[in-house]
């Protein structure tokens, strides 16, 4: 059984002796080929190096140090072997171990790193998300190269994974499905103050994904005053995007609505000021504000799925029933791309508000064509038969 132990990757300090003591090394040694410009000690001590590097969004520091730990992790459990030893072909067959984990590395509960039931895995990784994994791998074994740390870099050699580019969304809900969704947070019992503030700010977080199409941590990361009017009637939403650019989000009635019923569940005034920085999503389980993690918003609306799959199938609506049982937080995103490109929003609409840097991306959420095809095909197939 392999073992999952942590691994400390939290970017160094400023102050930190050994980034100190590299940067003085790389002044005293630049230009000189073969002297290191790290003082790194082991593959972990270089990692934390290298994430503390770049100028990365708390996000991107997550997301890096996920993929770096399972890859240190897979070196030390699978290859045993140090960065100084690996090959090209143990790169390659790491590629092919992400794809499908064995399932001593898999868990669908998500425990804290330190719980002895941790795993690093919840299942099969996507080409994408291979994609973005390798694309972590490789780069902190470049910098290992540029350093000094590595003479050579296997990964040099190895190809990108190829993930499939302008296909069409599959992931998301039909208004149907989110109807079920509604009214099954709606139809929950809810006996005590925290059972009140849970189901409304439950109901809140379907309502504000489902119609500004925002990612998990930009609702998540956002505060009370970041939803406001200028007042001429119109309300918005500022989140912070992918590479820290700031958009700002139409916020619909029905929204806006929600966030008063779930202000009022929590002891607030209906409405916050502008320059109120509170966090947006609170902890339904304390008295204090407190922000709850991307996590615990995501495993919330999880739960509201799986229950409204139960009044789906209960009401015969089986293929939303069987969307609701795999969806999840951003699949609400998709729903709402998907349903007003098929509705005849003007895709730069679309883009500028899912901050799409490519308007290709945004294209593939439009379905309405293959609808068309489809209902003109079938019909006329019909008139060909006896």
């Amino acid at each position: 059984m392999p073992s999952f132990h942590p691994i400390d990757l939290d970017p160094l300090p400023q102050d930190s002796p050994l980034r100190l003591a590299a940067s003085a090394r790389g002044a005293v040694f630049r230009g000189i080929a073969d002297e290191p410009v790290t003082d790194a000690a082991s593959d972990a001590e270089l990692a934390r190096e290298y994430i503390g590097q770049g100028e990365l969004s708390p996000k991107s520091v997550a997301n890096t140090q996920k993929e770096l730990y399972r890859f240190l992790t897979w070196c030390r459990e699978e290859a045993r072997k140090r960065f100084q030893q690996l090959t090209v072909a143990d790169l390659n067959a790491y590629k092919e171990f992400i794809r499908n984990p064995p399932p001593e590395w898999v868990s669908a509960t998500k425990w804290p790193r330190a719980d002895p039931r941790y795993r690093p895995f919840s299942g099969p990784l996507s080409d994408a998300s291979r994609r973005q994994a390798m694309i972590a791998v490789k780069g902190l074994l470049g910098y290992a190269e540029q350093t000094g740390y590595l003479r050579r870099n296997p990964a040099r050699l190895v190809r990108n994974v190829r993930a499939a580019q302008g296909s069409r969304i599959t992931r998301y809900l039909s208004p149907q499905a989110i109807a079920h969704a509604l009214e099954a947070v709606a139809a929950r019992v809810a006996e005590t103050p925290a059972a009140i503030r849970q189901r409304e700010r439950d109901r809140f977080l379907l309502v504000a994904f489902a119609q500004t199409g925002a990612r998990l941590n930009e609702i998540v990361g956002a505060s009370m005053g970041s939803i406001y009017s200028e007042g001429d009637g119109r309300w918005w939403l500022d989140v912070m995007g992918k590479g820290a650019r700031p958009r700002r989000l139409p916020v619909p009635p029905a929204m806006l609505a929600a966030l008063r019923d779930y202000r009022l569940a929590f002891g607030l005034p209906p409405q916050a000021g502008r320059a109120d920085r509170m966090p947006l999503v609170l902890s339904s389980r304390r008295e204090e504000p407190v922000r709850i993690t991307d996590e615990a918003a995501s495993e919330a609306l999880k739960a509201v799925f799986m229950a409204a799959a139960g009044r789906a199938a209960s009401q015969g609506d089986h293929d939303s029933a069987a969307a609701l049982r795999l969806a999840s937080t951003h699949w609400l995103r998709h729903s709402m791309l998907t349903n007003h490109a098929n509705s005849g929003v003007q895709l730069k609409t679309l883009q500028d508000t899912a901050g799409h840097a490519n308007i290709a991306t945004t294209a593939a959420y439009l379905h309405k064509r293959d609808h068309e095809r489809h209902d003109e095909i079938v019909g006329s197939g019909a008139r060909l038969l006896p």
